[in-house]
């Protein structure tokens, strides 16, 4: 059944966020929560053999300390790991869900997601992680990686959660635009909140017609959208519209048709991702 919230924390400061979001996408959906916690293959950064060219006795001693140093390092780092997920649970459940499950895994973060999202609702993941160049914005390195492989949508937790109660949609007549569309049309998450829905590029008939059909698909599923032709670039005005106008949350396709084609490949998402101070959601 595809219901599953799937949470990725990983103890950075995006971690709260990414909890408190899943929280509110779980009591707005009735979908149970499980938080995931992904350590790396080596459990951290590549060892060094420190055992050199010592002679034999010494040798066998030295890597007889070091393999039982390296056998209570990985017995840290998994503690730290149920930690994390600990703390997380904590925050989830007093948001008010009680479904909520965890779970340690070993191995790539991309790998876990590919196995499994087929029970997914959505994925949830932090702008950035623990290793994130904060002074130079730049944004997580699992981000592009996850939204390459993921089939389910890909909600970006801002850095701190704010009740949400508008959504503008960049829409630009392709088809993960057009999908994400049908999304917000079929999920309870989008019911009673403001919708606007975007296309960037000069007015054309075809433009209005497929704002006017994605107007149309809205309204059949209750939500009353409002649309809207800006001309300009994507990556400037999209970003100028959430922050003059208060949107709470930015729905787009993770690849676009015509102007927004990059995307997180390119210019578009990836200025997007990286510059708004709210909620992204990607879909393929």
């Amino acid at each position: 059944m595809t219901n599953k919230i799937i949470a990725l924390v990983d103890g950075s400061i995006y971690s709260e966020s990414v909890c408190h979001h899943a929280a509110w996408i779980a009591k707005r959906t009735d979908a149970p929560v499980e938080l995931i916690h992904v350590l790396g293959r080596r459990g951290g950064p590549e060892k060094q053999d420190l055992s050199g060219s010592i002679r034999l006795g010494a040798r066998t001693k030295l890597m007889e300390e070091l393999a039982e140093l390296d056998a209570q390092r990985a017995k840290l780092i998994s503690h730290r790991g149920r930690a994390v997920l600990e703390d997380a649970r904590a925050i989830v459940d007093q948001d008010g869900v009680t479904e909520i499950t965890t779970r340690l895994r070993h191995g790539d973060i991309v790998e876990t997601i590919t196995e499994i999202e087929e029970n997914a609702r959505v994925i949830l993941i932090g702008k950035r992680g623990e290793a994130a160049d904060f002074a130079k914005g730049h944004l997580g390195s699992n981000l592009e990686r996850i939204v390459r492989a993921a089939h389910r949508p890909v909600f970006v937790a801002s850095r701190a959660f704010q009740p949400i109660q508008s959504v503008l949609v960049a829409y630009d007549g392709g088809s993960s635009s057009m999908k994400a569309v049908d999304h917000i049309a079929r999920s309870p998450l989008f019911a009673d909140l403001k919708v606007t829905v975007v296309t960037v590029g000069s007015e054309t008939l075809e433009i209005n017609k497929g704002l006017e059909d994605a107007k149309a698909l809205l309204k059949a599923a209750g939500i009353e959208a409002d649309t809207r032709v800006v001309e300009g670039q994507p990556e400037t005005e999209l970003g100028t519209l959430v922050e003059e106008e208060g949107f709470g949350m930015v729905v787009m396709g993770a690849y676009g048709h015509s102007r927004i084609r990059s995307l997180v490949i390119g210019s578009t998402t990836t200025e997007m991702v990286r510059s708004c101070k709210v909620p992204v959601v990607l879909m393929r």
